[in-house]
């Protein structure tokens, strides 16, 4: 299926993968009733309150068509410019529109028509239940692998969020590199995941099912750690992981010993080797995280706290976003002891999603699936 045939317009191809995964969405999913068990329905982390209320105001028609698993949620959105890849129907967009506020925007990327045409029908409907002026979401058609052919400009988003759509695409390598180009400096890449426990063979990457299931198309966790740092990505930050099971006996015969992790990561575009360690303090300015902001699965900062981080901590904290919502000092500063000492190694979501299960947690409201997987959803 990767290997498929293409056909080139504007300067990109389509392969035959992008045909079979629109044909799945646009045509054999009109509910999410079509999906073929319930595997997907529900994080077993409790979704915090104000994203409750915020999907509560989403058109039911936009949910129900609404695909995707989990939810992608990063923090610190007000104000903000976020990109949604694979959007679908637009629930996302919907809620993220309401977090980044009437003078942040949200812009939803899709390559299938029908789902699109849903989610443009109610933009008018949401700014006037959101009580905005103008409207902050937009709409456009195209291919995560390329991004700015579809007109998005470079160096224009604070964040682009991902929800298990990567494995979709055949060119995962052009993919985090037109989201690296149309990211500011300082701007993040949030996303959940499918990763596999080695390189797959091409019996399972060619099996239409298995891609459609969002299985065959997943990359080795460690192929990610590459991936990013050939593109120019800060090293990935492993925030939460579960494992994927698989019900499907004809398909458990097909994958043999592989495993799958649903994971989610976070990438930043920082300048490299431009931080040095530091004490640093959290002064509890983010919504929905006054008191505590879990950054990732190393780091959980506490308000107040004094936590010495590592030098590319460092640098993230001090060159995005956060920056306004961090004290950082050099370490043995005039705060006293460091409380917390920095967090080294880099993590295998395998581990990370054995450690959760063991102490009963599962996975986070982020997650990938297909209907015939097991992976923590929606």
């Amino acid at each position: 299926m990767a290997d498929g045939k293409s056909s080139c317009a504007d300067g990109f191809c389509q392969t035959s993968v992008h045909v079979d995964v629109k044909d799945y969405y646009g045509k054999r999913l009109q509910t999410q009733k079509d999906l073929q068990t319930n595997a997907c329905l529900a994080p077993t982390r409790p979704v915090p309150s104000f994203i409750r209320e915020a999907l509560k105001k989403v058109h039911p028609e936009v949910s129900d068509k609404y695909y995707g698993c989990g939810l992608v949620v990063p923090e610190c959105l007000e104000g903000c410019r976020i990109l949604d890849l694979g959007s679908g129907s637009g629930r996302d967009c919907y809620m993220l529109s309401q977090l980044v506020g009437e003078n942040g925007h949200v812009t939803g990327i899709d390559m299938t028509e029908g789902q699109l045409e849903v989610a443009r029908t109610y933009i008018d409907y949401h700014m006037k239940e959101f009580g905005f002026k103008k409207p902050n979401v937009d709409y456009v058609q195209g291919y995560i692998e390329a991004l700015t052919e579809a007109g998005l400009p470079k160096n224009s988003f604070d964040i682009i969020i991902s929800n298990c759509v990567v494995n979709l695409s055949p060119d995962k390598k052009r993919v985090l590199a037109e989201a690296y180009d149309v990211l500011k400096d300082g701007g993040e890449l949030y996303f959940s995941d499918v990763y596999s426990s080695a390189r797959l063979p091409e019996e399972i990457k060619t099996h239409k099912v298995l891609w459609g299931e969002c299985l065959g198309g997943a990359l080795w966790w460690k192929d990610l750690l590459q991936l990013a740092d050939e593109v120019g990505f800060s090293p990935p930050r492993l925030v939460t992981a579960s494992i994927i099971t698989v019900d499907n006996k004809e398909l458990q015969d097909v994958l043999g010993d592989f495993k799958f992790v649903s994971a989610t990561y976070r990438l930043f575009k920082i300048p490299k080797g431009s931080g040095k360690a530091c004490q640093t303090i959290y002064n509890g300015g983010i919504t929905g995280a006054e008191s505590s902001f879990q950054f990732d699965c190393h780091y959980t900062f506490k308000a107040n706290e004094v936590v010495e981080v590592d030098a590319e901590v460092a640098s993230i904290l001090t060159n995005s976003r956060f920056a306004e919502n961090f004290t950082c000092q050099p370490p043995g500063g005039s705060s006293g002891t460091c409380g917390v000492k920095p967090k080294v190694g880099i993590v295998d979501p395998f581990d990370l999603a054995l450690k959760l299960d063991k102490q009963g947690q599962g996975s986070t409201t982020g997650g990938c699936c297909g209907p015939q997987s097991s992976a923590c959803c929606k």
